[in-house]
């Protein structure tokens, strides 16, 4: 079969080689990854350009850039047409730049200990950059760590990097990693207090919900307030889990009770909360049933570790 698409940046790829069908494994298609190949492409030149000028990003710029990195990771945008806009706003933002990088050259690599080693860098600032977005819709910005990622992403696309200089490459990255996590743990306890180990309810509500998962706990708050006096009912899953226990949110919105739908059954009991950073990649929110008016107190927030399989037309994270 002729290869149509080209992606292994996730643990599901297919044959544990890569997706090359119609269709990765995560159901994102062979034009949805050829979108995301040209705007890492375009990425990689617009970083190319900050670093051959001698400067860093500017805010704005370095907000593009993370952006964009975010919207290449798997299940988080799977509509080409928008990654597609995304792109021409890199080209706007950087008139006179040459031509983008082609993610052709780095899939065929002939080297295996290179292509590894680019792979592994770009993959990682794809990771890092949505913490460093979460971290920046709250106010939190590193300039220099916005500058390490445009070094990263022009070494990425450069074919002059030697295998030494990309495993010291490598060794950067991890440590600009666990910057990305000490800037977003700044951000979050900045903006709703250090988190306390808390009880979460585990019971299932009636009445229409959302389920929101990932790292974004401005999200979390944005989409509390949005639905306050709606009757929704908002449940964490996964990643979202640690919300619970920043003390701003639980002042703002307290919680009665909570769910657990393991298999489509429901439980009282209740499951303890640690304050603990996450490594995992993000998950884009779900939105499920539509909210219904009633006028009611705040919306109650849960956790669930599965989602409730009795509620018709509702969708939810991979």
């Amino acid at each position: 079969m002729d290869e149509q698409m080209f992606c292994f940046q996730c643990e599901q790829a297919a044959g544990c080689t890569a997706c090359t069908g119609a269709a990765g494994v995560c159901g994102k298609s062979a034009e949805t990854a050829a979108a995301q190949d040209r705007l890492t492409g375009a990425l990689i030149a617009f970083a190319g350009q900050l670093i051959a000028a001698g400067r860093g990003p500017t805010p704005e710029q370095a907000r593009l850039l993370m952006q964009g990195l975010f919207t290449t990771i798997t299940n988080v945008n799977f509509d080409p047409a928008a990654v597609d806009a995304l792109t021409r706003r890199v080209h706007d933002a950087s008139p006179g730049t040459g031509p983008d990088y082609d993610m052709q050259a780095l899939w065929r690599e002939p080297d295996a200990d290179r292509r590894s080693l680019k792979c592994f860098v770009l993959f990682s600032l794809r990771g890092m950059a949505a913490y460093n977005y979460h971290a920046r819709v709250l106010g939190r910005i590193d300039p220099e760590l916005d500058r390490f990622f445009c070094t990263a992403l022009q070494a990425v696309g450069d074919p002059g990097q030697t295998t030494d200089a990309l495993w010291q490459l490598v060794q950067a990255t991890g440590e600009a990693s666990y910057r990305c996590m000490e800037l977003l743990d700044a951000a979050n306890t900045g903006a709703f207090g250090d988190p306390e180990p808390v009880q979460v309810p585990l019971t299932i509500e009636k009445g229409p919900f959302i389920v929101i998962s990932g790292h974004d706990l401005y999200d979390a708050q944005q989409l509390l307030e949005q639905t306050a006096g709606r009757g929704v009912n908002i449940y964490t899953h996964s990643e979202m889990l640690p919300a619970h226990g920043y003390p701003e949110l639980k002042r703002r919105y307290p919680t009665s009770r909570a769910t657990l739908a393991p298999h489509g059954r429901t439980s009282s009991g209740s499951s303890r909360t640690s304050p603990r950073p996450s490594c995992s990649p993000p998950t884009a929110s779900c939105p499920c049933a539509p909210a219904t008016p009633t006028g009611c107190s705040p919306p109650r927030w849960w956790l669930t570790p599965a989602c409730p399989t009795s509620t018709k037309g509702a969708t939810f994270p991979r």
